[in-house]
């Protein structure tokens, strides 16, 4: 087990960023639509789900290129798949949480992404792994947990006076935040966030 920050594998840190995805995915479902404090978790999921792809794209995908036989492909079918969930992210933005619609578009999201997760787990990490030395694996996983700190939050995130939500203290412990390029956030709909109605 790693013992500080920094020292674990690529495969280590984007395993443990898909129990999060998934976990924060089971969260907003078991939300009510009429919970205020939906608009603000799902902005968090895709605030996880954009910083994660956009970690993989920077630097796990050129490593599959890189190093695993038919790396080309491999990588090209998931950044694909990036490129379709990032349209469903923008379906999302467009509407209400409180909306029936909203539910389908999110459950479908949701479905997307846990296929393309276990996908990863089980066609690229095993190849990685099998191509690269620990040594190159553990800088891949620095690099990765770095583009990950460095990607703003998605502007929806940055919504005022949430209530807790048990067991996302760690998650959501810096408090509000502003938008992308400092502006004021806007909410999943396009209107400023506000969860109060």
């Amino acid at each position: 087990m790693p013992t500080h920050r920094g020292s674990r594998d690529v495969i280590d840190v984007l395993t443990r960023d898909h129990r999060r995805v998934e976990d924060m995915f089971v969260r907003v479902i078991t939300l009510s639509r009429d919970d205020r404090r939906r608009r603000y978790v799902v902005a968090k999921v895709i605030t996880e789900l954009m910083r994660h792809a956009a970690a993989e794209e920077e630097y796990l995908y050129p490593a599959v290129r890189a190093h695993v036989p038919d790396g080309e492909r491999l990588a090209a079918e998931r950044i694909a798949a990036h490129a379709r969930t990032r349209q469903t992210i923008k379906e999302l933005d467009g509407l209400d949480p409180s909306e029936a619609r909203f539910d389908e578009v999110f459950r479908r999201l949701a479905g997307t992404t846990h296929e393309h997760l276990e996908d990863e787990e089980a066609n690229i990490f095993p190849r990685l792994a099998g191509a690269c030395d620990p040594d190159a694996l553990r800088e891949l996983g620095r690099k990765v947990e770095r583009a990950e700190r460095a990607t703003p939050a998605w502007p929806s995130a940055g919504t005022a006076a949430v209530p807790p939500i048990e067991g996302w203290d760690g998650w959501f412990q810096h408090g509000p935040a502003r938008g992308l390029n400092g502006h004021s956030a806007r909410g999943l709909n396009g209107r400023p966030a506000r969860l109060t109605r």
